[in-house]
């Protein structure tokens, strides 16, 4: 596995998930660019979100995707994120059954209680894969399916940019970043016993150059990923 530390470009002071996350909710959801994931969630062509009655959104933070899922007809859906200052803000949108503190890949979720599991930028502050595909696994209906959307980590190398925010005092603070190559997710899916169903990529485009401009030298690089994946009935 790549290690970030070799392509960082920027040698801002690091924190942990969980410290990074709850001193930036306050401005998270003003500084989050949409284009990076509701784009590819929308592309999807293998998902059929209005018949899906049970998910769980992993690494939820905020609830954006959980709001987008019921805007597509999700009926119930369980959030679980790490960080309980981003749960408080998702608790306010209202779209969430229930929300739980704990860990993507130790959840203590129900054993195949969901249609579909939704993971949507959280996979670069994971050390590993393999553990959030097991789990996913585990939390699965036969046929259920597995949407994992990424920060593409082509752009994580060429940029050399960690997931950051700046904090009240103006500083720029990143958080832990890894590069997973996207052969490691296929491995990681894989070995867990999820069958690929569709995949997808996202370029740096005129969209995404309105909103970050001073990205124009990275224009047509992979910028993020989804894939969809389905637990096997037998």
């Amino acid at each position: 596995m790549p290690d970030f530390a070799n392509f960082d470009t920027r040698g801002y002071r690091t924190v942990d998930v969980h410290s990074g996350y709850a001193d930036w909710v306050s401005t998270y959801l003003a500084t989050v660019a949409e284009l990076m994931d509701i784009p590819l969630l929308e592309a999807l062509r293998s998902v059929p979100w209005a018949s899906l009655s049970s998910a769980a959104d992993l690494g939820c933070g905020t609830g954006r995707t959980g709001a987008w899922l019921r805007g597509r007809g999700v009926a119930a859906i369980d959030g679980i994120d790490l960080t309980p200052e981003m749960l408080a803000v998702a608790r306010e949108r209202g779209v969430y059954r229930r929300l739980v503190e704990g860990d993507v890949a130790a959840t203590s979720l129900e054993d195949g209680a969901y249609d579909l599991l939704t993971v949507c930028l959280v996979d670069e502050h994971l050390p590993e894969l393999s553990p959030l595909y097991r789990e996913a696994w585990r939390l699965a209906k036969a046929n259920g399916l597995l949407v994992l959307v990424g920060f593409h980590p082509h752009i994580i190398m060429a940029s050399g940019m960690p997931t950051h925010f700046r904090n009240a005092s103006g500083e720029q603070v990143a958080i832990e970043t890894h590069v997973h190559l996207l052969s490691e997710h296929v491995t990681a899916a894989l070995d867990a016993g999820w069958t690929l169903v569709e995949m997808r990529e996202r370029l740096v485009d005129d969209d995404w150059l309105a909103v970050k401009p001073s990205w124009e030298r990275f224009r047509g690089h992979p910028l993020s990923f989804a894939f969809v994946w389905r637990k096997p009935s037998g």
